[in-house]
């Protein structure tokens, strides 16, 4: 993704709108086992600029665990992937033995210019693949620069709500909350997350995760 966000910032991207503990001691060893989160996405998953232990999926899975989750959270991102590029690596990158993913795909399609169906179509096939697998899926939102044309903004948008509501997915409208255009959490690229907006981002999302996690649960249950 890293040449595509330097495209991205002459746009002047803008920011736009972040239970208890859970133990497993069960008798069923299915229940009792580590749940595996595959953080699937691109380089805002993959921690360009950062150390491994700073990326998106470490600092959400030692905020799960010190909530108690047993989890681990797998870092499946891919710096410059779009949407189809994610769908062709879809199933080789999403181990059999996952209980849940997160997908956090469609920047690197804003900033080339791709036709919002073409991401929508493209996220509508991963979506649909995960759930066939019978894995609940978390949706992390993107949107377009508020400085592009008006109409492909408004195609792009909505995306993500109308996916989530369609599929019956977990939603995060917006992955880069509070941290967009905020030169205080990101890189000196203006664009990606610090290791101080990665921590911004774990806590907006936290929530969602939490959910995605209780549906992992339910999965399993007999």
């Amino acid at each position: 993704m890293e040449r595509s966000f330097k495209a991205w910032a002459g746009l002047g991207v803008a920011a736009a709108l972040g239970l208890g503990v859970l133990t497993f001691a069960s008798a069923n060893p299915a229940e009792a086992a580590t749940r595996r989160i595959v953080a699937f996405g691109d380089s805002l998953t993959a921690g360009f600029g950062l150390d491994a232990k700073d990326a998106f999926p470490a600092q959400l899975e030692a905020a799960l665990k010190a909530k108690g989750y047993d989890v681990v959270v797998i870092n499946a991102g891919v710096s410059g992937e779009t949407a189809p590029q994610g769908l062709a690596r879809l199933d080789w990158s999403v181990p059999h033995d996952a209980d849940a993913v997160i997908v956090e795909l469609g920047a690197n399609d804003m900033l080339r210019g791709f036709d919002p169906q073409v991401t929508r179509d493209a996220l509508t096939k991963i979506t649909t693949r995960l759930k066939d697998r019978g894995l609940p899926v978390l949706l992390a939102g993107m949107q377009a620069s508020r400085n592009l044309d008006a109409d492909y903004r408004a195609k792009f948008d909505v995306i993500y709500p109308e996916l989530a509501k369609e599929e019956n997915l977990i939603l995060y409208p917006f992955f880069l909350e509070g941290v967009a255009a905020d030169r205080r959490y990101t890189l000196p690229d203006g664009l990606h997350p610090t290791r101080e907006g990665v921590a911004r981002i774990v806590a907006g999302i936290l929530p969602q995760v939490e959910e995605l996690v209780a549906r992992a649960e339910e999965r399993v249950k007999p």
